[in-house]
């Protein structure tokens, strides 16, 4: 049962607190998960312990994300200050992952800070899209952020909102959703125009569910070489999955084009290890041996948020980690 009161949200937050101490290979996402409770409950300041906890740790996997969270959550509780410096410092970083700028523009907006979530939004896109190539769908969200924004403003249409009318898949359009006056039609009593409203907000709805509903990208299985080597040394049986690190890499990518070019959305790449697959194995009381194991296991890190958008920006990092950009490396296959 979905959680719904404050006493629900901190149980829930005490729970993935003892399963992060049982499992330190998850601790980031789990944590997150954890103060997301606390937030909901009001308990602002314990997630902020939280963010903080997670700030301190080494090798932390998405350090601009929770960053971007503990600036949301701050200013929600009076530390308003604190948030605008923790934002700017996340603007003069540059991050190459759309989740932070979209929590950052997001925060400016639910505090009417229009001209500078529109700044926010429109340097991430600037940083993360490349004119003429394709939307990866994880910058969707941040086209039609802008675009919102944009429509509160009063500005004209410009060539990223007609881009984000192109990602939008809902029946409703984006002009129609983010009208402004739309706050209207809620205290009108014309049976017309609440019947518009109800329309607009099952299509709003709509998208939301479809979103909800793939909470993680379809993965797929990527291993480093000195990884694949140990897995085969120790499995040997697995070289008929895995001939060579070579076509290991080719094979992700072209199943990953595959899976685009069918219409799959949400893509990405999860990396494994050895220890980690082991222990997969073990929790499912099966062998490393069984292939079948091996897209399972690809789904589960997947569910832990270890998942890397794809396709990457031409200009950022390749996903197999060959420190190329993507347009360098396997983009320009």
């Amino acid at each position: 049962m979905r959680p719904d009161t404050p006493a629900d949200h901190i149980t829930e937050a005490e729970r993935l607190l003892r399963t992060a101490a049982q499992h330190p290979e998850d601790r980031e996402p789990l944590l997150l998960q954890a103060a997301a409770h606390l937030e909901l409950a009001d308990e602002r300041a314990r997630a902020t312990t939280l963010y903080d906890e997670l700030l301190a740790s080494p090798g932390l996997d998405h350090p601009h994300l929770v960053k971007a969270l503990k600036a949301a959550n701050l200013w929600e509780y009076g530390h308003e200050a604190e948030a605008r410096a923790i934002i700017d410092g996340l603007r003069a970083a540059g991050p190459l992952d759309p989740a932070p700028w979209e929590i950052a523009a997001e925060t400016l907006e639910s505090h009417d800070e229009l001209e500078a979530a529109h700044d926010c939004f429109t340097t991430a896109l600037t940083l993360l899209l490349t004119p003429g190539e394709e939307v990866p769908y994880a910058t969707h969200s941040l086209l039609i952020g802008r675009h919102r924004v944009r429509r509160l403003m009063g500005a004209e249409h410009d060539v990223w909102d007609e881009l984000a009318d192109t990602v939008h898949t809902a029946a409703v359009p984006l002009d129609e959703l983010h009208d402004p006056k739309r706050l209207w039609a809620l205290g009108s009593s014309d049976p017309g125009e609440l019947r518009a409203e109800i329309t607009r907000l099952r299509a709003e709805l709509g998208t939301y569910r479809s979103a909800l509903s793939r909470p993680f990208p379809v993965a797929v299985l990527h291993w480093p070489a000195t990884e694949l080597e140990e897995l085969l040394n120790a499995y040997p049986t697995l070289r008929s999955e895995y001939p060579s690190h070579a076509d290991h890499l080719a094979r992700l990518e072209a199943a990953l084009r595959d899976l685009h070019q069918a219409g799959t959305p949400n893509l990405g790449v999860v990396t494994g290890t050895v220890p980690s697959y082991e222990a997969f194995a073990a929790s499912e009381a099966s062998s490393p041996t069984d292939p079948d194991l091996l897209p399972l296991y690809a789904t589960t890190l997947a569910a832990r948020g270890r998942a890397v958008p794809w396709p990457p920006a031409r200009s950022a990092p390749c996903w197999c980690g060959s420190g190329r950009t993507y347009r360098e490396c396997h983009g320009a296959e």
